[in-house]
């Protein structure tokens, strides 16, 4: 039986889980919470890896490029990859709300709340990239300071040549350790998902979900309409190789994903997928995930239009073709201005509300199915992230399309 187990590939363990966890907290309800603890262990054992595995691989990636113009160019096409997308994923979002209409005819009301927490501005932002004090950074696990900290030691190590290959091979040991570490950790994966499946089965019974059912699928397929016709057509138009092969290697994180709703624990996952399914170099893995982490948004921008129009159906309000371009242009915008923020979502959110001026109470009326949204919006914030990263890859000759080719084999 233990050797059937180890036969079939990590992704079927962990979908297996998936099935089994909604199926018993469909069936026991609220008694299935008795397992959420096995899902914190899971969670925390993700979490541990982010930190010295984003740190590690950020500076072998770095001095292994030994160019600073090539990280550089890198950077940008990551960045300019990533709204380009993001600005398709609000797109997308609106219209399918605009078609399917999830907030008309729909009655419930909404309480007026105390003041939305706004997010920081763009010069905050930038600003705060900086840590004056880079162990607190790590201690915290602020990604986005680590990112800077971990980018100019990477540069200083390389500029300052055989003196820093002692500390080179040093972090190249330590990121392999991490590696071996993250496969470890996910071989509990199913165990993980099946609890944390449970979990949320058990606590959003039908009277949730069956008033705000409409929105959840309109959210849900507008999520599956960008992955599979933005992201596929990048691949195949921009980086010429099959999307087939890209899902089949990412199907690891997208279930770990969708069972955590966190971009930043599933890091670890998407690393592991990116170097070992999709034959991405590390050092372009190490350095474009944990950016696509913190700045990504493409899930939560889909989150932005579907609800901005529900929201804007549901109280009456008719929107504008100006309305529609500010949302589309505030939500673009704002996935880099919220970046690293915790509640991201929401406070992303209430600045698209506010900027065509509907009424922040009625965020209220989503709270509720708020984690099923950010089960699927994180979804779609980690394969944007993949399939990025597989782009840049190519464009830098780091992607190895022997390993990419095999993924159909596995």
């Amino acid at each position: 039986m233990l050797n059937s187990w180890r036969r079939f590939p990590l992704w079927q363990k962990i979908l297996a889980g998936l099935i089994l966890g909604a199926l018993t907290g469909a069936l026991s309800g609220e008694e299935a919470s008795v397992l959420k603890p096995i899902g914190d262990i899971f969670i925390n054992a993700i979490k541990m890896l982010i930190v010295p595995l984003v740190f590690s691989t950020l500076i072998v990636g770095i001095t292994a490029m030994r160019d600073p113009q090539k990280m550089g160019r890198i950077g940008l096409r990551t960045i300019a990859l990533y709204l380009i997308t993001t600005a398709f994923a609000i797109t997308i979002g609106l219209i399918a709300s605009w078609l399917f209409k999830p907030g008309v005819g729909l009655e419930m009301s909404f309480e007026a709340g105390g003041e939305t927490k706004q997010g920081p501005s763009l010069t905050e932002t930038l600003v705060n990239l900086v840590p004056s004090n880079p162990v607190d950074s790590l201690a915290s696990g602020n990604i986005l300071q680590i990112i800077v900290f971990a980018i100019g030691l990477g540069i200083s190590l390389t500029l300052i040549g055989e003196k820093g290959e002692p500390v080179v091979k040093l972090f190249e040991s330590f990121a392999e350790a991490m590696y071996k570490l993250t496969n470890i950790v996910m071989a509990f994966a199913p165990f993980g998902v099946f609890a944390l499946i449970a979990y949320v089965a058990g606590n959003y019974g039908l009277e949730v979900l069956l008033p705000l059912a409409k929105v959840i699928g309109v959210a849900y397929l507008a999520s599956i309409v960008h992955v599979l016709i933005v992201y596929s057509g990048l691949l195949a138009l921009l980086g010429r190789l099959n999307p087939l092969r890209y899902m089949q290697g990412i199907i690891d994180a997208l279930v770990v994903a969708y069972s955590s709703a966190s971009s930043s624990g599933t890091l670890p996952v998407s690393i592991r997928c990116a170097q070992q399914n999709l034959g991405v170099s590390n050092g372009v893995a190490g350095f474009v995930l944990p950016v696509g982490a913190t700045i990504n948004m493409d899930g939560t921008a889909i989150y932005q239009g579907v609800v901005a129009v529900f929201i804007a159906q549901f109280v009456g309000v008719d929107l504008s073709l100006a309305d529609y371009g500010m949302i589309i242009v505030t939500g673009t915008l704002a996935s880099i201005g919220t970046a690293g923020v915790p509640g991201a979502g929401l406070i992303m959110l209430s600045i698209v509300m506010s900027q065509i001026g509907l009424p922040l109470e009625a965020i209220a009326v989503i709270a509720g199915i708020d984690r099923i949204l950010d089960m699927a919006r994180t979804c779609v914030n980690v394969a944007g992230d993949l399939m990025v990263t597989t782009l840049v890859g190519k464009s830098e000759g780091e992607l190895d399309e022997r390993v990419y080719n095999a993924t159909s084999k596995r």
